[in-house]
């Protein structure tokens, strides 16, 4: 038996359940975005690389964090939903924030993020604040992100680019976008049905944590 996330609509209200069925080989796992550590994790990125980076690096490396985070405990940094683009895989809640154009007030879906993280100026995003905020990020996290920054941060974004091409999860989209699935990641690092079916109980746990206690993290 296999371990599959339904979602669905009854009487025109969303609905979402755990249901066992004969193995079909596909788990759904869904994160909850975090405005906040998507923040800080971006934050800690740019200050190992001296401050500034190019948005398209600053978008991998943040994938590239949270894709080593996955593998390693199950849990992404950011809970941001990844696509393969043509230049590479994406976190698309963050390019929703960088693609804005203009800062939305402090309250209201990126508006942490650009307290800490300027608007892209010949595609260069900088640091605004000497000293960004940290809390919440795991000691664990923060060495992941430095590692991320020490082994990438050099790159230019063609490289890097390239380099993301590589990645087993990433699909060509030909000029479109397609989800990269946690559980492709997951499979990709050699994971067991067995370990991801742990990693969505635990995932859909926590969403159900959050939905209880809005501030659970």
């Amino acid at each position: 038996m296999s371990l599959c996330y339904v979602s669905g609509s009854r009487g025109g209200a969303e609905h979402s359940r755990w249901d066992r069925r004969p193995a079909a080989g596909a788990t759904i796992i869904k994160f909850s975005f975090n405005e906040r550590k998507a923040t800080q994790a971006a934050t800690c990125l740019l200050r190992e690389c001296g401050g500034q980076l190019p948005y398209s690096s600053l978008i991998k490396m943040l994938y590239l964090a949270d894709r080593r985070t996955l593998i390693d405990i199950g849990q992404p940094i950011t809970g941001d939903r990844a696509v393969s683009m043509p230049n590479g895989p994406v976190l698309s809640q963050v390019l929703d924030f960088i693609n804005m154009g203009e800062e939305p007030e402090e309250s209201a879906p990126g508006g942490y993020w650009f307290s800490a993280i300027s608007e892209p100026h010949n595609y260069m995003v900088e640091l605004r604040c000497s000293e960004p905020d940290d809390d919440e990020l795991s000691d664990y996290e923060n060495g992941v992100l430095k590692r991320i920054a020490e082994m990438y941060g050099q790159l230019d974004r063609w490289a890097l680019r390239d380099f993301s091409h590589t990645l087993p999860e990433w699909k060509d989209p030909q000029s479109s976008s397609v989800t990269i699935a946690p559980e492709d990641i997951l499979r990709a690092a050699g994971k067991s049905d067995d370990e991801i079916e742990r990693v969505a109980a635990e995932a859909q746990s926590l969403l159900f944590m959050k939905k209880l206690i809005p501030t659970f993290s």
